[in-house]
């Protein structure tokens, strides 16, 4: 099942972005392998599971101690079967371990290598270490969040390292496949986390560039200084994303706040910048006054833009996902269902984790020698 059924990936473990790829591209159907080094997982590799951990789920576990030369070479014999390898270490780490681009293509010229680092394979930062703040940091994403009166703040894991890094290295992926099938040609995949974060900015870029963003945070209508594409706080605590950019959802935001003959919105102007800061505070105080259910019902239904801030949890229960079941189940734990959806190649709901298997079957089913296992630590 998926569009990828068929495809097999080899996957050198690693942390966050690269695990999320091998998730995505085994949802999609494609069969990957994770290649983990014998022995306990480190703290930091565990720290995101609390029962089950998604981003291994419909995986095949297989722990090779690559350093080893019998080790390796049973993983060359798995690469030389294979469509994509996929690593996240740093730039020569495979190279140093007898596995880079130029060994593996000698064993298999069809192979799509798929190399993921935090900054790219050169340049003066390839070999500093990096987290999802600081790529989305050096891209100006990361400038726009918040409020001008406090720091900016990304979603934790979500810009840099799951769209960034992982999709778009899961469309890379499946793109130089096409490649590799038609022509029979592998290729190098060189993705830099900071670099596709700066890549999924371009829309708002564009933004920039045509001024509706400037250098001031909060500084005009699209990063929060307008009253009608913000969030405002109710009573409880609670708060609801408002973003009625046209002129018609405008229109009616302010008669579902009684506001259509203030003399601050009577005109229906939304462009008059020199109001923001009053209508802002005047709008402040009406959502302010009711709590979240309160405005939830006022505006369901209606084309006002206006909508709650969910938590992870209450998403979950939300009207729209529920009736397309856009979440599933694994163990006790509620996680979003792949997306999107593919009429012909639907998705096999994942299994709960990686799976290991015995070594016979696995290298069975593949075709590689006996004498190749049994040369190596899975055949002592």
């Amino acid at each position: 099942m998926g569009p990828l059924a068929g495809i097999r990936v080899v996957e050198m473990a690693g942390l966050g972005a690269g695990p999320m790829c091998g998730m995505m591209l085994a949802d999609l159907g494609a069969e990957v392998l994770v290649v983990r080094r014998p022995g306990a997982q480190p703290l930091e590799a565990v720290l995101h599971v609390a029962e089950v951990d998604p981003l291994e789920r419909g995986k095949i576990e297989i722990r090779l101690d690559i350093k080893a030369a019998g080790d390796r070479d049973l993983l060359l014999e798995v690469i030389e079967r294979s469509d994509v390898l996929l690593e996240s270490f740093r730039p020569g780490v495979m190279e140093r371990l007898g596995l880079g681009p130029d060994i593996c293509a000698q064993r298999n010229p069809r192979l799509v290598y798929a190399r993921l680092t935090g900054w790219g394979q050169d340049g003066p930062w390839a070999q500093a270490a990096g987290h999802d703040p600081n790529y989305v940091a050096a891209t100006g994403v990361l400038f726009h969040s918040g409020r001008a009166d406090s720091a900016p703040m990304a979603p934790p894991t979500l810009l840099a390292d799951a769209a960034g890094g992982a999709a778009l290295l899961t469309a890379a992926i499946s793109s130089a496949l096409v490649h590799a099938v038609r022509q029979g040609e592998g290729q190098v995949i060189d993705a830099a986390i900071a670099e596709g974060t700066s890549y999924l900015s371009t829309y708002a870029q564009s933004f920039y560039q045509a001024g509706h963003l400037t250098d001031i945070r909060e500084g005009d209508w699209l990063d929060g200084a307008a009253p009608w594409n913000t969030v405002y706080e109710t009573v409880d605590g609670k708060f609801m994303a408002v973003a009625a950019v046209e002129p018609a959802f405008y229109r009616l935001l302010l008669q579902l706040l009684s506001l259509h003959d203030h003399p601050l919105f009577e005109d229906a102007n939304q462009w008059l910048r020199d109001r923001w800061p009053a209508q802002q505070a005047r709008l402040a105080d009406i959502f302010g006054s009711r709590d979240r259910a309160h405005w939830t019902a006022v505006f369901a239904g209606k084309d006002a833009c206006v909508s709650p801030l969910l938590s992870y949890g209450e998403s979950a229960e939300h009207p729209q996902f529920k009736a397309r079941s856009a979440h599933m189940t694994m163990g006790n734990q509620v996680f979003p269902a792949p997306a999107p959806r593919f009429s012909v190649t639907p998705f096999e709901h994942p299994t709960s984790a990686a799976t290991s298997t015995s070594a016979e079957a696995l290298f069975e089913g593949m075709g590689i020698p006996a004498s190749a296992v049994k040369g190596s630590s899975l055949g002592t």
